[in-house]
């Protein structure tokens, strides 16, 4: 059963202007080392932080919690399989909060354009999850 779904848009030129202005603060309360590994080995790595961005704020949506109750930015991690998919990685607080709710496959589809990035979150359980 779909448990939750969340979706976010991101203009790109707001992560931007965040790491132009904030640097290394910015990017360490947000991203994960992989993360930006990963983004900052692209020609330009914008488009590539602002859909993990997008997934991280699409992804508390579906859960229904937000930023808060402990959960943290770097908790949330957009990998990429074998095949280059995007998956989630989560950890701390909202890896407790999946669980708690019977999470047992989260789909992610991220995308981005010229000016926005996109991301969608569908969270599926096995259980019936009752709302809080």
């Amino acid at each position: 059963m779909i448990a939750g779904i969340g979706v976010d848009i991101v203009k790109i030129e707001r992560i931007k202007t965040a790491v132009e202005r904030w640097g290394g603060r910015f990017m360490d309360r947000v991203f994960t080392e992989d993360e930006k590994k990963y983004s900052l080995s692209k020609y330009n790595p914008y488009p590539h932080l602002a859909a993990r961005f997008a997934y991280k704020e699409a992804l508390v949506k579906a859960l229904g919690t937000g930023f808060r109750m402990g959960i943290r930015w770097r908790d949330i991690e957009l990998v990429r399989n074998g095949d280059g998919k995007p998956e989630a990685k989560l950890k701390g607080t909202v890896k407790k909060f999946a669980k708690q709710r019977g999470i047992n496959n989260i789909m992610v589809s991220v995308s981005h354009d010229t000016d926005y990035a996109i991301a969608y979150v569908t969270l599926v359980s096995l259980k019936k999850h009752a709302p809080e």
